[in-house]
């Protein structure tokens, strides 16, 4: 008869693994093991932990709360085992949840974590891409990045570095409209405009003292910021976006900043994760790395 810790354990396996019979496969038991360990969860906790089909098995609300909590329970106990010894020679290995805004995931994110995924060849690495908050423990996410700020108590936030957002143009665009020379002359330009993915509506541009301004009529509009960047790049609107996506084609000038004097202030990149206190050594080992690339202005620029 399995113990209450090993039988969190157990669980934890199976809320990671598609289904019971791969999760006993992972642990090198059998199915039946497996069953028997969640089915005696589920009565001590007196409610189900899992949806359960023919071919697999979901995590229910609940069950996703649980999942959370005993890898808080769990990642403690460990600290007690692991803090003051050597890791072994194959490095920390584990699951790691991620959510990122899209542009910073595609465009950053691999480059980043190729090298401690190389030094720890065990972790596994889960990255789920949204522009906006992500309920971590619905989602089973053990960190987050996210532009602005996490006011949720039941976040941890910290900032990583300052965002900018910049007024950006194509120089075969500035030749035939010239420098717009204030926000009214702007006005005038072809704009670009970014659709929000989880209502569908646009975003305003934002500028010093608090303005905001929504294009009536935007020469392109869409969803996808990379995407609203080549259309920039090619000339067929002037964009707002942040310096980490605009500023490759700054550097090597196939984009121009323009009206730099009326740009709003910065905003904060914040990393966030939900617990408290000590954490999982594989969750504080990509935490503090990310904080570090995200806030070397030579990785990720601002």
């Amino acid at each position: 008869m399995l113990n209450r810790m090993e039988m969190l354990r157990v669980f934890l396996v199976a809320a990671e693994a598609p289904s019971f019979r791969e999760a006993a496969n992972r642990l090198g038991t059998s199915p039946q093991k497996v069953t028997r360990a969640v089915q005696e969860l589920e009565r001590l906790f007196a409610e189900p932990l899992f949806h359960r089909s023919t071919r697999q098995a979901q995590l229910t609300a609940f069950g996703a709360e649980i999942a959370q909590q005993a890898r808080e329970t769990l990642g403690q106990f460990d600290r007690l085992f692991t803090s003051h010894t050597r890791q072994p020679s194959e490095g920390i290995a584990g699951r790691v949840g991620i959510t990122a805004p899209h542009a910073i995931g595609k465009l950053y994110l691999a480059g980043f974590l190729k090298p401690l995924m190389q030094a720890n060849p065990g972790l596994r690495i889960e990255l789920s891409l949204d522009d906006e908050l992500t309920d971590a423990v619905a989602s089973r996410i053990d960190i987050g990045i996210r532009v602005g700020a996490v006011r949720d108590r039941r976040y941890i936030a910290r900032s990583a570095c300052p965002v900018r957002l910049k007024i950006v143009a194509a120089p075969s665009l500035i030749e035939s409209t010239g420098v717009p020379s204030s926000l009214e002359t702007l006005k005038q330009l072809p704009l670009s405009v970014l659709i929000d993915r989880n209502n569908g509506r646009p975003w305003p541009w934002f500028f010093a003292n608090s303005q905001t301004y929504l294009p009536p009529s935007p020469a392109f509009c869409c969803d996808d910021p990379e995407t609203e960047l080549e259309f920039v790049l090619a000339g067929l609107a002037i964009g707002q976006m942040p310096t980490y996506l605009a500023e490759p084609g700054l550097s090597n000038g196939s984009l121009l900043e323009i009206l730099p004097d009326i740009a709003p202030p910065p905003i904060d990149l914040m990393i966030y994760r939900t617990q408290s206190g000590p954490v999982p050594p594989r969750v504080r080992l990509v935490y503090d790395h990310l904080m570090k690339c995200l806030g070397d202005a030579q990785m990720f620029p601002r």
